[in-house]
């Protein structure tokens, strides 16, 4: 199509990753299986917390929405990075891509909230353990998951809307498995000036700030536990806040990873390899962090298959 003397994008080529043709079919294997433990991980762990009226708690109930976080940041990319593997076209629509960057930004950024919220809630467990009911009450959750959603949706919406406006001339390759923000502005062939500004505005206040607060919070639950004396409930403490803080580790780490330590020989290599961390591995990961480092969630896993076993 032809405006304004100029060819505009219709759609793009997603070239996906750097892999030898010979290993195509033995890593489409491989990342099949990683998708396929991802979504039965998480569903388990949704299942779980909706079978278990034990786990009807709010720390269970943040856990869940997490879960459905990773479940779906995942199913953004993966799908189609498989169809792309086994099929000679790799292109993806204007509107798809768009659609693409836009689901990846909302639940990438809902995933940190979430990790927020569930850092709050941890330290509301251990430094005010006697009021942690009433200060945790049905109504702060649900609003705490409301406005986690309402922010990500519209902040998605915000960087979706500014890239819309963008012209895409020409250079259609994207280097990339899918339609990552930071591949779509180096194709744009307009202004992206304020396109910059608000991701360095805003990339701040869903990265950097939840980050530093949950570090803070962390400090208040470790100067709470200096006080405590008691075996059985720094286990208990452990337990709990040990697998917050080991997916806060993987999903930071891997962001830091990227943006702290650049790399200008292969960039573009680096920039897929930590994608594919964020978007496959942490995922995947959460659900077994989670089931191996909690008592309740092991507790709840046999406790359903006991009945399922005594049933049959």
């Amino acid at each position: 199509m032809i405006m304004n003397n100029k060819t505009v994008i219709s759609q793009f080529i997603l070239l996906g990753l750097p892999i030898p043709q010979e290993y195509q079919h033995l890593y489409y294997a491989l990342f099949l299986a990683m998708y396929l433990t991802t979504v039965l991980g998480n569903l388990i762990i949704i299942i779980l917390i909706i079978l278990d009226s034990h786990l009807h708690t709010p720390m269970y109930l943040f856990l869940s929405n997490l879960s459905f976080s990773d479940l779906c940041f995942s199913s953004v990319t993966m799908p189609k990075l498989l169809q792309n593997m086994q099929s000679q076209d790799t292109s993806i629509s204007y509107a798809g891509c768009l659609t693409q960057m836009y689901f990846l930004l909302v639940f990438g950024d809902l995933e940190s909230i979430l990790l927020l919220v569930m850092a709050y809630d941890r330290y509301v467990a251990v430094c005010f353990p006697l009021h942690y009911m009433s200060i945790m009450s049905p109504t702060l959750c649900v609003c705490l998951l409301v406005l986690s959603w309402v922010f990500t949706v519209l902040y998605s919406m915000l960087h979706t809307l500014l890239l819309s406006r963008l012209s895409f001339c020409e250079d259609n390759l994207i280097h990339h498995f899918f339609c990552d923000i930071s591949a779509l502005l180096k194709l744009a062939c307009s202004d992206i000036h304020i396109n910059e500004l608000m991701i360095f505005i805003m990339g701040g206040l869903v990265s950097i700030i939840p980050f530093l607060l949950i570090v803070v919070s962390y400090i208040q639950i470790v100067y709470s536990i200096l006080k405590i004396s008691s075996a059985h409930v720094l286990h208990k403490i452990f337990s709990t806040c040990g697998s917050h803080l080991s997916v806060v580790s993987l999903f930071y780490g891997t962001i830091f990873a990227l943006y702290l330590c650049p790399s200008a020989n292969n960039s573009t290599v680096k920039e897929i390899s930590m994608a594919m961390m964020c978007t496959v591995v942490t995922p995947m990961l959460n659900p077994f962090i989670y089931s191996l480092r909690n008592r309740d969630m092991r507790d709840a896993l046999f406790g359903v298959l006991g009945k399922k076993k005594i049933s049959l």
